[in-house]
């Protein structure tokens, strides 16, 4: 039985990572995530099935035992955005030198393990088109702290490992009431998406067919029906909870946001590993379900409307 490591397991993808590789029946799964109530709560319900370790990603002792004998390291531990852009020095630490100590593990104890590395589509910076591709140049300026990392994360990846993937994975649509994301993006922004349960098949699609893909970078994105623009999909996605677009408040979203754009070669990764099975609309759709009431309305409400003078 193939031995799979997930880091940041606690998390929305981790979650459904771990719930995919389960399905398959063929995986002994480790979860690695701080140790904190909120961690524990979310993976406890699986801790029979997988094997449940709390710990630090840049604890080198503690990850050296984690990763030894493992066949895949799932690496989604990071920083969100917008605190990635706030906090440079946290940033540095958790998605740099954290991704730094599990390749020197894996160099130095493991090399035959797979590292499937999530990075980001926010690495392309400003650019000027809508339109980019795995070769596209960033176009990063020295306050961009979160992405910055990633870059410098992906660099070292592809210098000492000899079996890797990278995913730049942008925008992902999760559950709207327990998820910050819709403040991690620039409104005027194009951009393609992705939803959680999508990324999270990706990952275990990857292992399938890792020898496809070995060495390799690619951008994740939803396909044609998940291309959007920022404004568009807040509005759509507040139009559920009975907010009107007047009432959106754009000042709401950091300036330092997450960079975003149409993929022009996304489609390379879905005819390799076929994991799409959404779109915004089924998305939409999905939030709409978990609306039981309007105190749940009125609440998430609160958080957007602009109070009028």
């Amino acid at each position: 039985m193939k031995k799979v490591l997930i880091t940041g397991a606690a998390g929305t993808i981790g979650i459904n990572v771990i719930k995919y590789l389960l399905s398959e029946g063929k995986y002994e799964i480790t979860a690695v995530d701080l140790k904190n109530s909120g961690n524990y709560k979310r993976l406890k319900k699986y801790k029979r099935r997988i094997n449940l370790l709390f710990g630090d990603i840049s604890d080198a002792s503690f990850m050296e035992d984690a990763i030894k004998e493992m066949n895949y390291v799932i690496h989604l531990a990071g920083v969100d955005l917008p605190m990635g852009n706030i906090n440079n020095k946290l940033t540095r630490e958790i998605d740099f030198k954290g991704t730094e100590n599990i390749v020197r593990i894996i160099d130095f104890y493991n090399p035959e393990c797979y590292l499937l590395y999530a990075s980001s589509a926010s690495v392309y910076g400003n650019q000027e088109k809508d339109e980019v591709t795995v070769s596209t140049k960033p176009n990063l300026n020295n306050n961009d702290y979160y992405s910055l990392s990633k870059l410098e994360a992906e660099d070292i990846i592809k210098l000492k490992l000899d079996n890797y993937v990278i995913f730049r994975i942008p925008v992902v649509l999760t559950n709207i009431t327990k998820e910050n994301f819709i403040y991690s993006y620039n409104p005027t922004s194009k951009m393609e998406v992705v939803t959680d349960t999508d990324v999270s098949y990706m990952f275990v699609r990857a292992i399938d067919k890792i020898d496809k893909i070995n060495k390799k970078t690619f951008n994740v994105g939803g396909g044609e029906n998940c291309r959007t623009t920022g404004k568009k999909l807040n509005e759509d996605i507040l139009k559920v909870f009975g907010i009107t677009k007047k009432y959106i408040d754009n000042k709401l979203f950091i300036d330092k946001g997450f960079y975003s754009y149409y993929f022009k070669d996304s489609d390379k990764l879905e005819d390799i590993l076929q994991f799409r099975n959404d779109s915004i609309s089924s998305y939409l759709m999905r939030i709409k379900r978990r609306v039981k009431n309007r105190g749940l309305q009125k609440t998430i409400a609160k958080l957007f409307i602009k109070k009028e003078k």
